[in-house]
Protein backbone atom coordinates (compact mmCIF):
# COMPACT_ATOMS: atom_id res chain seq x y z
CA UNK A 1 0.00 0.00 0.00
CA UNK A 2 1.35 3.43 -0.90
CA UNK A 3 2.03 5.92 1.87
CA UNK A 4 -0.44 8.66 2.72
CA UNK A 5 1.45 11.84 1.82
CA UNK A 6 -0.89 13.85 4.08
CA UNK A 7 -0.21 11.77 7.16
CA UNK A 8 1.35 14.00 9.80
CA UNK A 9 4.43 11.84 10.31
CA UNK A 10 5.05 11.59 6.57
CA UNK A 11 4.90 15.40 6.27
CA UNK A 12 7.23 15.77 9.26
CA UNK A 13 9.77 13.46 7.65
CA UNK A 14 9.72 15.34 4.35
CA UNK A 15 10.32 18.73 5.94
CA UNK A 16 12.81 17.54 8.56
CA UNK A 17 14.96 16.18 5.74
CA UNK A 18 14.45 19.32 3.61
CA UNK A 19 15.10 21.80 6.39
CA UNK A 20 18.83 22.31 5.90
CA UNK A 21 18.48 23.57 2.33
CA UNK A 22 14.85 24.65 2.26
CA UNK A 23 15.44 28.41 2.39
CA UNK A 24 17.88 28.46 -0.53
CA UNK A 25 15.84 25.99 -2.58
CA UNK A 26 12.62 27.96 -2.09
CA UNK A 27 14.16 31.33 -2.88
CA UNK A 28 16.18 30.29 -5.93
CA UNK A 29 13.63 27.98 -7.51
CA UNK A 30 10.78 30.48 -7.13
CA UNK A 31 12.96 33.28 -8.57
CA UNK A 32 12.41 35.19 -5.34
CA UNK A 33 8.62 35.18 -5.59
CA UNK A 34 8.13 33.30 -2.31
CA UNK A 35 9.69 36.18 -0.39
CA UNK A 36 7.55 38.71 -2.22
CA UNK A 37 4.43 36.65 -1.59
CA UNK A 38 5.20 36.42 2.12
CA UNK A 39 5.36 40.20 2.27
CA UNK A 40 2.07 40.44 0.37
CA UNK A 41 0.48 37.95 2.75
CA UNK A 42 1.37 40.15 5.72
CA UNK A 43 0.22 43.20 3.77
CA UNK A 44 -3.21 41.60 3.39
CA UNK A 45 -3.75 41.34 7.16
CA UNK A 46 -6.62 43.72 7.97
CA UNK A 47 -5.95 46.56 10.41
CA UNK A 48 -5.73 47.00 13.26
CA UNK A 49 -3.25 44.80 15.05
CA UNK A 50 -2.77 46.64 18.31
CA UNK A 51 0.32 46.97 20.49
CA UNK A 52 0.99 43.81 22.44
CA UNK A 53 -1.06 41.65 20.06
CA UNK A 54 -0.40 37.92 20.23
CA UNK A 55 -0.93 35.45 17.45
CA UNK A 56 -0.01 32.27 15.62
CA UNK A 57 2.14 31.44 12.63
CA UNK A 58 0.70 28.09 11.56
CA UNK A 59 2.85 25.63 9.61
CA UNK A 60 5.57 28.13 10.42
CA UNK A 61 8.47 26.37 8.73
CA UNK A 62 11.65 28.41 8.82
CA UNK A 63 9.86 31.51 10.09
CA UNK A 64 10.55 33.59 7.02
CA UNK A 65 7.33 35.53 7.48
CA UNK A 66 8.37 36.87 10.89
CA UNK A 67 10.54 39.77 9.64
CA UNK A 68 7.68 40.97 7.43
CA UNK A 69 5.20 40.70 10.29
CA UNK A 70 7.42 42.52 12.77
CA UNK A 71 8.27 45.21 10.23
CA UNK A 72 4.63 46.04 9.60
CA UNK A 73 3.57 45.59 13.22
CA UNK A 74 6.66 46.36 15.35
CA UNK A 75 4.63 46.38 18.56
CA UNK A 76 3.45 42.77 18.24
CA UNK A 77 3.76 41.19 21.66
CA UNK A 78 4.39 37.56 20.77
CA UNK A 79 4.27 35.07 17.91
CA UNK A 80 3.65 31.41 18.62
CA UNK A 81 5.00 29.32 15.76
CA UNK A 82 3.34 25.95 15.27
CA UNK A 83 5.03 23.40 13.02
CA UNK A 84 5.45 19.65 12.98
CA UNK A 85 9.08 19.84 11.83
CA UNK A 86 11.71 20.38 14.52
CA UNK A 87 14.32 20.71 11.78
CA UNK A 88 12.55 23.69 10.20
CA UNK A 89 12.24 25.52 13.51
CA UNK A 90 15.86 24.89 14.44
CA UNK A 91 16.84 26.37 11.07
CA UNK A 92 14.66 29.42 11.73
CA UNK A 93 16.22 30.24 15.08
CA UNK A 94 19.84 29.45 14.18
CA UNK A 95 19.99 31.19 10.80
CA UNK A 96 17.33 33.88 10.80
CA UNK A 97 15.82 34.91 14.07
CA UNK A 98 18.07 34.40 17.07
CA UNK A 99 17.74 38.08 18.01
CA UNK A 100 13.92 37.79 17.89
CA UNK A 101 13.72 34.58 19.92
CA UNK A 102 12.41 36.34 23.03
CA UNK A 103 9.26 37.28 21.09
CA UNK A 104 8.70 33.89 19.48
CA UNK A 105 7.50 30.71 21.14
CA UNK A 106 7.41 27.36 19.36
CA UNK A 107 5.03 24.43 19.50
CA UNK A 108 6.35 21.34 17.72
CA UNK A 109 3.16 19.54 16.81
CA UNK A 110 0.73 18.69 14.09
CA UNK A 111 -1.32 21.90 13.84
CA UNK A 112 -4.56 19.95 13.67
CA UNK A 113 -3.68 18.05 16.84
CA UNK A 114 -2.52 21.12 18.77
CA UNK A 115 -4.61 22.09 21.76
CA UNK A 116 -4.59 25.81 21.02
CA UNK A 117 -6.88 27.74 23.38
CA UNK A 118 -10.17 29.22 22.21
CA UNK A 119 -10.16 32.95 21.40
CA UNK A 120 -6.42 33.17 22.11
CA UNK A 121 -5.16 34.93 18.96
CA UNK A 122 -5.34 38.51 17.74
CA UNK A 123 -3.96 37.31 14.40
CA UNK A 124 -3.17 34.14 12.48
CA UNK A 125 -0.78 33.93 9.54
CA UNK A 126 0.45 31.05 7.42
CA UNK A 127 2.71 31.00 4.37
CA UNK A 128 3.05 27.96 2.13
CA UNK A 129 1.69 25.40 4.57
CA UNK A 130 -1.82 24.85 3.21
CA UNK A 131 -0.63 22.48 0.50
CA UNK A 132 0.37 19.82 3.02
CA UNK A 133 -3.29 19.18 3.92
CA UNK A 134 -6.03 17.35 2.07
CA UNK A 135 -9.61 18.60 1.74
CA UNK A 136 -10.87 17.11 5.01
CA UNK A 137 -7.86 18.51 6.87
CA UNK A 138 -8.56 21.94 5.35
CA UNK A 139 -12.05 21.85 6.89
CA UNK A 140 -10.56 21.05 10.28
CA UNK A 141 -8.00 23.85 9.85
CA UNK A 142 -10.74 26.38 8.99
CA UNK A 143 -12.60 25.38 12.16
CA UNK A 144 -9.41 25.71 14.22
CA UNK A 145 -8.74 29.22 12.90
CA UNK A 146 -12.29 30.33 13.67
CA UNK A 147 -12.06 28.86 17.15
CA UNK A 148 -8.66 30.32 18.04
CA UNK A 149 -9.25 33.86 16.80
CA UNK A 150 -10.59 36.41 19.23
CA UNK A 151 -13.67 38.36 18.10
CA UNK A 152 -12.22 41.01 15.78
CA UNK A 153 -9.07 38.94 15.22
CA UNK A 154 -7.57 38.84 11.74
CA UNK A 155 -5.90 36.26 9.51
CA UNK A 156 -3.98 35.96 6.26
CA UNK A 157 -2.72 32.80 4.53
CA UNK A 158 -1.01 32.22 1.19
CA UNK A 159 -0.04 29.20 -0.88
CA UNK A 160 1.65 28.45 -4.20
CA UNK A 161 -1.10 27.40 -6.59
CA UNK A 162 -1.87 25.91 -9.99
CA UNK A 163 -2.43 28.86 -12.39
CA UNK A 164 -5.25 27.28 -14.40
CA UNK A 165 -6.28 29.40 -17.35
CA UNK A 166 -2.93 31.16 -17.64
CA UNK A 167 -1.44 30.72 -21.10
CA UNK A 168 1.99 30.01 -19.60
CA UNK A 169 0.66 27.26 -17.32
CA UNK A 170 2.41 24.46 -19.30
CA UNK A 171 5.73 26.24 -18.72
CA UNK A 172 4.90 26.64 -15.05
CA UNK A 173 4.10 22.92 -14.71
CA UNK A 174 7.28 21.99 -16.60
CA UNK A 175 9.27 24.11 -14.14
CA UNK A 176 7.49 22.52 -11.16
CA UNK A 177 7.54 18.88 -12.25
CA UNK A 178 10.74 18.63 -14.33
CA UNK A 179 13.12 21.52 -13.65
CA UNK A 180 12.86 21.59 -9.84
CA UNK A 181 13.35 17.82 -9.32
CA UNK A 182 16.29 17.93 -11.73
CA UNK A 183 17.92 20.81 -9.86
CA UNK A 184 17.38 18.95 -6.63
CA UNK A 185 18.70 15.66 -7.91
CA UNK A 186 21.85 17.22 -9.37
CA UNK A 187 22.64 19.88 -6.78
CA UNK A 188 20.86 18.92 -3.59
CA UNK A 189 20.91 15.10 -3.69
CA UNK A 190 17.47 14.65 -2.17
CA UNK A 191 15.02 14.48 -5.03
CA UNK A 192 12.36 12.50 -3.23
CA UNK A 193 11.81 15.12 -0.56
CA UNK A 194 12.00 18.40 -2.46
CA UNK A 195 10.02 16.90 -5.33
CA UNK A 196 7.22 16.28 -2.84
CA UNK A 197 6.78 20.04 -2.50
CA UNK A 198 5.84 20.14 -6.18
CA UNK A 199 3.45 17.22 -5.70
CA UNK A 200 1.75 18.95 -2.79
CA UNK A 201 1.44 22.18 -4.80
CA UNK A 202 -0.17 20.60 -7.86
CA UNK A 203 -2.55 18.55 -5.71
CA UNK A 204 -3.56 21.68 -3.80
CA UNK A 205 -4.91 23.57 -6.79
CA UNK A 206 -5.74 26.93 -5.24
CA UNK A 207 -7.17 28.45 -2.05
CA UNK A 208 -10.70 29.07 -3.36
CA UNK A 209 -12.19 25.97 -1.70
CA UNK A 210 -10.44 26.84 1.57
CA UNK A 211 -11.93 30.35 1.36
CA UNK A 212 -15.41 28.78 1.24
CA UNK A 213 -14.59 26.67 4.28
CA UNK A 214 -13.55 29.75 6.24
CA UNK A 215 -16.78 31.50 5.20
CA UNK A 216 -18.74 28.47 6.41
CA UNK A 217 -17.11 28.96 9.84
CA UNK A 218 -18.57 32.47 10.04
CA UNK A 219 -15.40 34.41 9.15
CA UNK A 220 -15.21 37.40 6.83
CA UNK A 221 -12.99 36.31 3.93
CA UNK A 222 -11.38 37.85 0.87
CA UNK A 223 -9.80 35.60 -1.76
CA UNK A 224 -6.99 36.87 -3.96
CA UNK A 225 -4.98 35.52 -6.90
CA UNK A 226 -1.36 36.69 -7.26
CA UNK A 227 0.82 36.63 -10.40
CA UNK A 228 -1.77 35.05 -12.70
CA UNK A 229 -2.77 32.56 -10.01
CA UNK A 230 0.69 31.14 -9.29
CA UNK A 231 -0.17 31.94 -5.67
CA UNK A 232 -3.54 32.41 -4.01
CA UNK A 233 -4.38 33.90 -0.64
CA UNK A 234 -7.20 34.25 1.84
CA UNK A 235 -7.45 37.03 4.39
CA UNK A 236 -10.12 38.40 6.66
CA UNK A 237 -11.48 38.83 10.13
CA UNK A 238 -13.57 37.12 12.77
CA UNK A 239 -16.62 39.32 13.38
CA UNK A 240 -16.86 41.03 16.73
CA UNK A 241 -20.08 39.09 17.23
CA UNK A 242 -21.27 36.23 15.06
CA UNK A 243 -24.80 36.74 13.71
CA UNK A 244 -27.55 35.00 15.59
CA UNK A 245 -28.75 31.78 13.98
CA UNK A 246 -31.94 32.12 12.03
CA UNK A 247 -34.83 29.80 12.81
Amino acid sequence: MSEDIYDAQFVKGVFDRCSGKYIAFSLICSFGFTERWRAQCVGMLPDPITAGARGYDLMAGTGEVWPHLLKRFPDVGAITAVDISSGMHQRAIERLHAHRAHRIAFIEDDVLASDLPDASADFVVSTFGLKTFNRDQHRRLAALIARCLKPGGVFSMIEASDPKGWWLRPLYLFHLKIVLPTIERVLLRGAQDFAMIGTYSTNFGDASAFAEMLLAEGLEVKYRRLFFGCATAVAGRKPEALPAATL
